[in-house]
Formats: C-alpha cells, structure tokens, sequence
C-alpha cells in the first residue's frame, strides 16, 4: 500500500506531468465517491447523506442553486459515478492530451482542460434557462463528468494537428480531425435527448478548443490567468528560500543582461508550429 501512495506523490512531483495528474484526480475522485455510496448506503442506510454530499460537487442548470454552490463549475468535471463513463473520458484525454502535451506543454492541458470544463458549464446553463425547449428540465437538472473538458483537448488537437493518424480498431488508420468532426456532430444530434445538458456541454468544450487553438497562432494564450492562478497556489506551499545576491563583474553585466533579454523573449512567445512544419514532422 505504501507503494501506491509513494506513487501517487512521485506523480503529483514531477515537473510538466499536468496530463496524468489530472487522469488521477479524476481516478481518485471516483473512488472516493464510489466507496462512500457503498459504505453509507449498505453499512449505514442512509443513501440520502451520498445524494448530498454528490449534490455539492455537480453543476446545476437552476441559477439560484448555482449561486449557492459556484464552486461546481469546476467540481463537477472532476466528477464520474460509471466506470464506463470515466474509462472512455480518461482514455481520450490521454490520447488527445498527450498531443497537446507534446506540441504545446503541459500547462496548457491544464488550461484546456479547466476552460473547456468552464465554458461547456456555462453553454449549459445557459440554454437550459433561455431556450424553451429545455425549461422543464431545470428545476432538477445536474451535471457532471470530464467530457466538456475532454472535448476541448480532441478539438484543440484536431485544429492542431488535423493530419495526425490514429490506428482505430477495425478501421485502420484515421486523421483525428474526422473523430473530433464525429464527436462533434454526435453531441449536436444529442442535444434533444435526455443527456442534453452534456451533449450542450460537449459543444462548448469543443467550441473553446477550437478558439483556443486560433488565438494562440495570433500570439493570445488564453490560458494565461489559469496559469497565474495555479502558480499562485503552487507558491503558497512552497518553502521560502533564502535569496543570495550576486554581482557579476563589469566586464560581463552587457552580456549577462543581454542574454536575459534574449531569454526572455524566448519564454513568452505563445507562436506555435505552423502546418508546414507540423505537416514535415507528421512525415
């Protein structure tokens, strides 16, 4: 058991391995909420207590309940009951994530992840109080699962990378962008039936994937205030170092505050590979 738990602190410690720590929050999650259904439903009968508890962490369609719990608007994309439901979702993350990962960093699965979870949340909310069709669902509709978050990073990936090829099962080799235009159109034929608030939630991941991808080739990460907040937290439980000063010689401080500026400029360009040089690694 100590292995695991070793395990589980050497993945949450290693540098630019965003991807996996958010597969195992998701897996970690869902074991916790699955072992409280099983122990308060059959040891303590009380399956009311579950419901309450599951009730904090998913995201309602009813405004008033949302401005009593506007923490959910994150919760909920961290949040699975089905194993199938998970499975699916965690292997389309890695599959997707590993792309972006690999062509953009780290930090910005993280920022999909979270933005496409936040803009999936609101889509939902929103139709489900403006559009007719959907009033009679609000008073009693919630949400949860990754998938919002998820769609954003297989269409982020699919404007990115739109040739890249998967070997699928029993169809050979296929251009990602033709499974994200699938998913896509899936979940807009959805939107009428009983999953509709995650079919509309789906679109808005995918939606923010896809503009996600188009701001970054102008030179807009929008994932940026993501960024800043999570290295703000990431401060907070960082030991304070003390601070040694140095002065370089004279005849070096142009060039030490050259290459800084050099290096500078390096860290904060957001340009991404253009399709042309995508197109010669793909070969």
């Amino acid at each position: 058991m100590n292995g695991i738990f070793d395990d589980l602190k050497n993945a949450f410690k290693q540098q630019d391995n965003s991807l996996v720590q958010i597969i195992l929050v998701n897996v970690l999650i869902f074991v916790i909420i699955n072992c409280l259904d099983v122990i308060l439903t059959v040891f303590f009968f009380d399956k009311q207590t579950y419901l309450f508890i599951k009730s904090q962490l998913l995201l309602p369609a009813s405004l008033p309940k949302f401005l009593y719990h506007p923490w959910t608007i994150l919760s909920y994309a961290f949040v699975h009951e089905s194993f199938m439901h998970i499975l699916f979702n965690m292997l389309f993350l890695y599959w997707f994530g590993k792309l972006i990962q690999e062509y953009l960093g780290s930090k910005r699965v993280v920022s999909l992840y979270i933005l496409g979870g936040i803009v999936g949340g609101v889509l939902y909310m929103a139709l489900y109080n403006l559009v007719p069709f959907y009033h009679n669902r609000v008073a009693t509709s919630e949400m949860l699962g990754a998938s919002a978050g998820v769609y954003a990073i297989v269409t982020a990936a699919a404007t990115l990378v739109p040739n890249y090829t998967f070997h699928l099962l029993f169809l050979g080799p296929v251009r990602i962008k033709y499974i994200a235009l699938v998913y896509i159109l899936l979940s807009f034929f959805g939107i009428k039936e009983v999953n509709a608030g995650g079919n509309i939630a789906h679109l808005g991941g995918a939606l923010l994937g896809f503009i996600f991808i188009a701001s970054l080739r102008k030179g807009n990460d929008l994932g940026t205030p993501i960024h800043s907040v999570i290295d703000w937290i990431a401060s907070l439980f960082q030991r304070r170092k003390l601070k040694v000063a140095y002065k370089p010689p004279k005849e070096k401080v142009a060039t030490a505050k050259s290459y800084g500026k050099a290096n500078q400029k390096s860290t904060s360009n957001t340009n991404i590979p253009n399709q042309d040089e995508i197109d010669a690694i793909l070969d």
